[in-house]
């Protein structure tokens, strides 16, 4: 450091003063110097070394400043002897000297600054260093705070993009205490886009094509900048077609042309259509699609009534569940067709005022009713799998779109089946005769009992009116008793007819399983009943004066055929009593 304390005496000593003394003249100069502490002064460079710059602000001695500090605006600037730089002057030193501060007196010209620009209204440039709590971190010359909200006029995605980016900000408040400063971006913006919405209320008419860029994509639809104001497309005026959702089509940034539906000048609220930038293709739907005709489309959704196929883009034909197969209980639409599939499809009717296409897929396969009565002719033995058993019968499968049904009726000729499931399990084969076809209500009726000869039409030959027959007794009641005569073949004998002396119930008198032999009396195959008496046979045995076969097939006795057998074809019951009275009158005759 150079010594400046011998100045005061030489000029002493020139100027003549030589009666002043020493210590006089150096209160002088030190009481004259222009040197304040805690304020900014004009330095010069009056030397410089790799580690600190020498100052000269004027002061009876020369101070070392880092040179860091002079290399914060540009670290490549190189420090020359004349420089001239403002410093802060923090204090004297105890032993000498000044505590020079280069790096204090740019903040302090930068609060200065900021206190101007925000007075002023105007803007600072700012570089975005980090992100911080709430924020970004700014340099303005003093690290300033930009909140999230702040900064730009709409959520932004990717602060990292920012870092190291500059921009032109407004001083929101500051605290040169606190050494706090909060800014905003956004303040700008919305000046800017106000200038740009006054230009646009005087030019923007509905109908008016113009471009935007998309700036936020939600469920319901595109928000897109026109330059001025925020305009919406809703997801019904993105296309003609069906659309999931808006970020399927359109990404955020993109720049994409738009019609102006609507213009709300009071609110500033502006509808924006895409579609309408195209031809509705509904109004040329039913000459491209007449009925009948036969397409290829694009399944786009199922439901569990059917498939929505796309014809082309905004226009959809719906395949009903009931259109997809000839089946009755066809499967989940999900079975037959998948979403993105292209399928072939008949068009069945066509509603261009409700914007409806009716689709079939059925109808381009032949409808095997149209057939099934020459590939499954009355009579007919079949043989499929069991596909579903209810109470009234089982359901076979014939083939695509043709189920039978076997009634619980039609099961067996003698056993009582309360449900088929006692004997049948569904997945089980069996076979069947073809009974019946309807075509027009599309059913086919099977029978499994059929297979067999009805026992019961045999039963009015095997037993006639007047012939003796043996059987086990299976069931007693009060009015009567049952009695097998064999497989499938009951007989009974009414409470009537099991004595002349009256009884009141055979219960107890009669054990199941016991033989019991009996006259037949009544015969009826349609209603599939036997009428059997012990009375008549009780009366025989004891010497009736007409005789009857002992065995179930022995022959009528002799001068009796006629009168046997019309006994046997007439209506109604037939007792033994009229067969003897039959008999006589035909005696008489002759």
């Amino acid at each position: 450091m150079t010594d400046k304390g011998t100045r005061p005496a030489a000029a002493a000593e020139e100027s003549g003063m030589e009666d002043i003394s020493f210590a006089e003249l150096f209160e002088q100069e030190d009481n004259n110097t222009v040197i304040t502490v805690q304020e900014v002064a004009m330095g010069t460079v009056v030397g410089v070394n790799a580690d600190a710059v020498l100052i000269d602000v004027g002061d009876k001695a020369e101070s070392y400043i880092p040179i860091g500090e002079f290399r914060t605006d540009d670290p490549n600037r190189v420090i020359k002897l004349g420089d001239k730089f403002e410093v802060f002057i923090e204090k004297r030193k105890e032993e000498g000297g000044l505590l020079l501060s280069r790096e204090k007196a740019i903040a302090i010209k930068v609060w200065e600054e900021i206190a101007r620009i925000q007075e002023e209204d105007l803007t600072i440039l700012g570089r975005v260093d980090s992100r911080v709590k709430g924020g970004m971190s700014v340099d303005i010359g003093v690290p300033a705070f930009l909140p999230y909200s702040q900064i730009d006029l709409r959520p932004v995605k990717d602060m990292d993009e920012l870092i190291g980016q500059s921009f032109e900000f407004k001083i929101l408040k500051f605290n040169r205490k606190r050494n706090n400063v909060v800014i905003s971006r956004r303040a700008i913006l919305e000046e800017q886009r106000a200038k740009l919405r006054e230009q646009m209320r005087s030019t923007l008419k509905e109908g008016q094509t113009v471009i935007g860029a998309i700036t936020n994509i939600t469920d319901y639809g595109l928000f897109i900048d026109l330059g001025g104001m925020d305009g919406l497309c809703h997801i019904t005026d993105l296309s003609w077609g069906r659309v999931s959702h808006p970020s399927k089509l359109y990404a955020v940034g993109e720049e994409i042309e738009v019609k102006i539906l609507k213009y709300d000048q009071d609110s500033d609220r502006v509808s924006l259509g895409i579609k309408q930038l195209r031809q509705d293709p509904w109004e040329t739907v039913p000459q491209k699609y007449p009925s009948g005709a036969k397409v290829v489309g694009k399944v786009v959704s199922i439901t569990d009534y059917g498939a929505f196929v796309e014809l082309e883009e905004g226009v959809e034909g719906l395949v009903h569940i009931s259109e997809m197969s000839w089946s009755k209980k066809p499967r989940h639409p999900s079975r037959i067709v998948s979403v993105g599939s292209e399928i072939e499809v008949q068009v069945l009717k066509v509603e261009a005022e409700t914007k409806r296409i009716s689709l079939g897929m059925k109808q381009l396969q032949p409808n095997p009713w149209d057939v099934v009565e020459e590939s499954y002719p009355i009579g007919a033995i079949i043989e499929g799998k069991i596909k579903n058993i209810t109470d009234f019968g089982i359901f076979i499968g014939i083939e695509e779109g043709i189920d039978g049904l076997i009634h619980v009726s039609d099961l067996s000729w003698t056993e009582r089946i309360k449900h088929p499931s006692e004997k049948y399990a569904k997945g089980d084969s069996i076979q069947a005769v073809v009974l019946k076809i309807d075509k027009d209500n599309e059913r086919f009726s099977l029978g499994v009992k059929q297979l067999k000869p009805d026992p019961w039409q045999a039963a009015f030959n095997n037993y006639p009116i007047g012939s003796f027959v043996e059987g086990t007794i299976t069931n007693v009641t009060d009015f009567g008793i049952f009695v097998q005569l064999e497989e499938g073949i009951e007989g009974l004998v009414h409470v009537s007819e099991i004595s002349k002396d009256k009884v009141k119930t055979p219960v107890g008198n009669f054990n199941i399983g016991d033989i019991l032999k009996t006259m037949v009396i009544n015969v009826s195959s349609e209603d599939r009943k036997i009428g059997l008496s012990l009375k008549s046979l009780e009366e025989d045995e004891k010497g009736s004066s007409t005789s009857n076969n002992s065995g179930a097939n022995a022959p009528t006795p002799t001068g009796t055929d006629e009168a046997v057998l019309k006994a046997q074809k007439g209506s109604g019951p037939s007792t033994f009593g009229d067969l003897l009275k039959a008999a006589a009158a035909s005696a008489d005759g002759e």
